[in-house]
């Protein structure tokens, strides 16, 4: 139970520097349409994680539990390491909110390569793994489908965004990557 709440604070503390440290600045910003998505998402995991712990069942385990959530607790690691690993490989490109800098370049190689959104990948198999810790189907639910939900919306308008800006280039590219699993969608 400590070392689910250590990884909790842990994925907050690193979002919450994130916006702090990579959100766009108004001179170097080309291209500003978020239209809400960063805050809707964080509304969505606050809610999420608060009922989602609410909900869980941490007084009932038996040994199937102890195997979900040590999945789930690689599952937060995996989504970690592949989120950090999407927002290096961007590097000045990458910002919190849906904005093109003037330094944006379209990446399609590295983890960029294989889907889309490798971000939100990561940020979903987290979500997804502090679910599965919580022992509960009600937990999950409450934590993954709204946080998913608008991880789709905000996809659905940074993918407008880099078409306005990259155009052809980001069609090609987005005609031969997948969205967010690779091969699959």
């Amino acid at each position: 139970m400590s070392l689910l709440v250590y990884f909790s604070f842990t994925f907050a503390f690193s979002e919450f520097l994130l916006m702090l440290f990579k959100h766009s600045r108004i001179k170097t910003a080309k291209t500003r349409k978020d239209r809400g998505s960063m805050i809707i998402i964080w509304v969505m995991i606050t809610f999420g994680f608060t009922a989602g712990f609410f909900l869980a069942k941490h007084d009932s385990w038996n040994p199937v539990n102890s195997v979900i959530t040590g999945i789930g607790l690689m599952l937060v690691l995996t989504g970690t390491i592949i989120r950090w690993l999407a927002i290096f490989q961007l590097g000045k490109s990458f910002t919190v909110d849906v904005a093109i800098t003037e330094v944006a370049k379209l990446k399609t190689d590295g983890l960029y390569e294989k889907v889309r959104h490798p971000s939100y990948l990561g940020l979903l198999l987290i979500i997804i793994g502090f679910s599965a810790t919580m022992n509960s189907f009600s937990s999950f639910f409450v934590l993954f489908v709204p946080v998913f939900t608008a991880v789709l919306y905000r996809i659905s308008i940074e993918e407008k965004v880099l078409i306005n800006e990259f155009g052809d280039n980001y069609s090609e590219y987005r005609s031969k990557t997948k969205k967010l699993i690779p091969g699959i969608y």
